[in-house]
């Protein structure tokens, strides 16, 4: 999943996120697994004013850094700065890590991927939202809410959500496919006109867990259920992973697609490489604006196919969160308010296509003049199921990709891929 995740859950926003923390307190509580908490007076220090500094990915859609001068302005003795992560999720992940590990004030505020908050949350790194710190979720999105809390307690703010959406060429293509067979049986168009049939992200990160797991939901199986124990080794999953291995086997996924993230993906179907393209919707602001864009004018939006229907998106986005360690929460906090308020979710759809978590946005009419895919984000989030939720998640998502990319490249069968990634996700303690 895109570090920045640009939508909505699940859409108009993702991705599809998570959170925990199972040491409650006012200070983030002790360490669960050799994290460390904050000092009780570090903790409980929720007045301080200052400059701060605001964590995130790299902001490609221009979105951050406008807002910040805006903030900037409003309030010139807190003043925040802009410290911008790279592209990829897991570095943006582990550079979070070593920053709180190292107990660092200087990063105040960050944006987190849903999937990190249980795994902050519980060594002891997240303020609680709550108290002095405290933030109205009233009209967000119930799922991003949700994603925000751990043990009932809430850890982080609803930033944006994010959803798998089925970009295609609307030129080619005149209705979009419902189910994944119709998918597969349109790659003869994308054979008549030399190009790719069908890409998502599939080289070994996050985003190959997202794809698995809308490949495994969509088929009607599960990767941990609803207590968090493995449950990936059924008839289900096997077919629904067996959907993405025997279209990369047949060239329907085409060679080069088992080394696209989300850039790579986006770049190709702009430069009018594939027919067909899994991504959040973020890509719509780009591939309408870009110069090289040869789809600006051509491409259209649908939800994922599934089975029967729409497939089940992975519940994507990220959540704004802060710092334990942070000596000026107060300000803070002003600022999570300022990046929950209708009118910076209104400047994140607008600007950069990223999915706002105030539900009223969906069907307000001028956004959705401007931005007419918001219904499908709208479907997509509906049907939208989170990645496993899961305190051992780091561990449950290498099981994932490490299965999933060796049944891809051919190194193990469907049946011992799903055989393994249920022993592996057993190993990590969701047993």
């Amino acid at each position: 999943m895109k570090s920045k995740k640009y939508l909505l859950p699940a859409a108009i926003a993702g991705v599809l996120a998570m959170s925990l923390t199972a040491c409650g307190g006012g200070g983030g509580g002790g360490s669960t697994n050799g994290g460390g908490g904050a000092s009780g007076d570090a903790a409980n220090n929720l007045d301080g004013r200052g400059p701060i500094t605001y964590v995130q990915g790299k902001d490609n859609s221009n979105v951050v850094r406008p807002l910040i001068e805006k903030w900037n302005a409003e309030h010139p003795d807190e003043k925040v700065t802009f410290k911008e992560q790279s592209d990829q999720a897991d570095q943006q992940h582990d550079d979070l890590v070593q920053n709180f590990q190292a107990k660092n004030p200087n990063y105040d505020v960050m944006s987190v991927d849903l999937i990190w908050v249980a795994e902050f949350a519980a060594k002891g790194w997240l303020q609680p939202l709550k108290d002095k710190t405290a933030i109205s979720t009233d009209g967000m999105l119930e799922s991003t809410v949700k994603s925000a809390t751990y043990n009932g307690t809430l850890y982080a703010a609803p930033q944006s959500s994010d959803g798998g959406i089925l970009y295609y060429r609307g030129d080619l293509v005149p209705n979009a496919p419902k189910t994944w067979d119709e998918m597969m049986q349109m790659c003869d168009i994308a054979k008549q006109n030399n190009i790719g049939c069908y890409a998502g992200q599939f080289q070994k990160y996050e985003g190959l867990t997202v794809n698995a797991a809308e490949a495994i939901n969509s088929a009607g199986g599960k990767i941990v259920d609803d207590s968090g124990k493995a449950a990936v080794n059924s008839a289900e999953a096997k077919a629904g992973l067996n959907n993405l291995v025997q279209a990369y086997k047949d060239g329907n996924i085409p060679t080069e697609a088992i080394t696209f993230q989300e850039e790579q993906g986006r770049q190709a179907f702009e430069a009018g490489k594939l027919l067909f393209h899994r991504n959040w919707p973020y890509v719509y602001n780009l591939a309408k604006t870009d110069g090289s864009s040869t789809v600006k004018d051509t491409f259209k939006m649908a939800p994922l196919p599934g089975k029967d229907g729409p497939g089940a998106s992975s519940l994507g986005g990220h959540n704004i969160a802060m710092s334990v360690y942070s000596k000026n929460k107060a300000t803070v906090t002003d600022f999570i308010k300022f990046i929950t308020s209708e009118e910076t979710q209104r400047f994140y759809a607008t600007q950069g296509s990223l999915a706002p978590v105030l539900t009223k946005l969906y069907d307000d009419q001028e956004l959705v003049t401007a931005l007419p895919y918001l219904p499908v984000l709208k479907t997509s989030i509906e049907n939208a199921v989170p990645r496993p939720v899961t305190p051992f998640y780091p561990a449950v998502t290498k099981a994932v990709q490490d299965n999933a990319y060796a049944a891809l490249k051919g190194e193990k069968t469907v049946d011992s891929a799903i055989s393994d990634m249920q022993a592996a996700i057993e190993s990590a303690g969701a047993k």
